[in-house]
């Protein structure tokens, strides 16, 4: 996997990159101080993701990731930051951001961003999840879900999907594997008619089932 990291500060800069370094599927491509530069790096490198910091000169991360998404939709963005405001939260994930995970939370975390975002899903740190929910319209009373027809292991899939957890995560978690708890995401999001990761950990939250 080719990465691109965007981040002004140097010593998370060197940071980002020993701890990347260290996964042997991950390749880093190349490096950024603004969101300009990232722009640029990113419409010549073309890299299969990018960790974006959004407290960025001259363009922040927010609007940096607008431009590169307008121009190469495939590219996946990992935010990685300090901020945690709602508005900034929402426009992130609005900009077309496909992860959201905090500075300071742990390599692990980081790490599973990056595998759910490389997997086409939408990941979103614990930390900030009920922030999300609360931006959404009030809670959907949990008699007019279709709760009663999910599985209990897809009940169990849905509360880890909800905790943060990628697909290697859950399918290590519950000794099944890989294929069969992406089985298991497809059949969650049909039966709760939503579209992404994200949806179907809302509806959850928002019914209190989580």
């Amino acid at each position: 996997m080719r990465i691109l990291i965007v981040e002004d500060d140097p010593m998370m800069q060197l940071g980002l990159e020993q701890v990347l370094a260290d996964s042997p599927e991950i390749e880093i491509v190349g490096q950024a101080e603004d969101g300009y530069l990232g722009v640029a790096a990113a419409l010549k490198l073309k890299p299969d993701m990018i960790v974006m910091d959004i407290g960025l000169p001259r363009l922040d991360g927010i609007a940096a990731t607008q431009q590169i998404k307008a121009q190469l939709p495939e590219v996946r963005v990992v935010m990685l930051t300090s901020h945690t405001a709602e508005t900034e939260i929402i426009a992130a994930l609005s900009s077309g951001a496909d992860a959201y995970c905090i500075k300071g939370a742990s390599i692990d975390r980081l790490l599973a961003a990056i595998a759910a975002a490389a997997e086409g899903a939408t990941y979103l740190d614990p930390q900030i999840a009920r922030t999300v929910i609360e931006h959404l319209k009030p809670p959907i009373p949990a008699s007019t879900t279709t709760f009663g027809q999910l599985s209990q292991r897809e009940l169990e899939v849905l509360r880890l999907m909800v905790e943060g957890n990628s697909n290697p995560e859950i399918a290590a978690a519950l000794y099944l594997s890989p294929n069969t708890i992406k089985t298991h995401v497809r059949g969650i999001m049909n039966k709760l008619a939503v579209d992404d990761r994200v949806q179907a950990a809302v509806v959850a939250l928002r019914t209190g089932l989580v």
